[in-house]
């Protein structure tokens, strides 16, 4: 199988003593995951938290930590995926099992928040595209994690179908069929 090849990835629950793969994931990827306090947290996190973690040909290639805020909204705290492993459909089967475990409780909302569009940044660009194409929308930018780092609240309406991906893949539509 080459680089790029979608594949069906196992999603899985984290095991007892996985943390550390967790945290190997995030420090192999700089670009998103460069602050070292920020790393920390979720390490910790995922030890507390529900973790989930996608093996491609039985390697974790990635995880996603969920977190249940209220009855109605539950947030995709942090993921990360292996850059060898993007564009392979790990990212994908995480965000399918955040769903599945979020409407489980009753949860009609999933957030996640990533860096925002008025800091220019190619690699959250694509997660940014990522994130609309499982059917996020974008909520707002706010200054969450200081004037630095602008932070974009997505979310996606658990009942409702997502958004797409226009064809040339750098420019999002965002449906005006949104509303349930």
């Amino acid at each position: 199988m080459s680089p790029g090849d979608v594949v069906n990835p196992v999603v899985r629950r984290l095991r007892p003593g996985e943390g550390a793969e967790c945290e190997a994931v995030l420090r192999s990827l700089p670009a998103w995951f460069g602050i070292e306090q920020a790393i920390l947290d979720y390490r910790r996190d995922v030890d507390t938290l529900e973790t989930w973690v996608a093996e491609i040909d039985g390697r974790p290639v990635g995880f996603l930590t969920l977190k249940h805020h209220n009855p109605h909204t539950s947030e995709i705290q942090v993921m990360a995926i292996r850059e060898e492993a993007h564009r392979r459909g790990a990212g994908r089967a995480l965000v399918a099992k955040a769903e599945e475990r979020a409407r489980e409780r009753g949860s009609t909302f999933l957030e996640v928040k990533t860096l925002g569009p008025s800091r220019p940044d190619p690699n959250y660009d694509e997660t940014r595209r990522f994130y609309v194409a499982v059917g996020f929308s974008p909520l707002e930018e706010n200054s969450l994690w200081g004037g630095v780092n602008p932070c974009l609240i997505l979310v996606k309406h658990l009942a409702c179908s997502g958004n797409e991906v226009a064809p040339d893949t750098k420019t999002v539509s965002y449906g005006t069929d949104r509303l349930c």
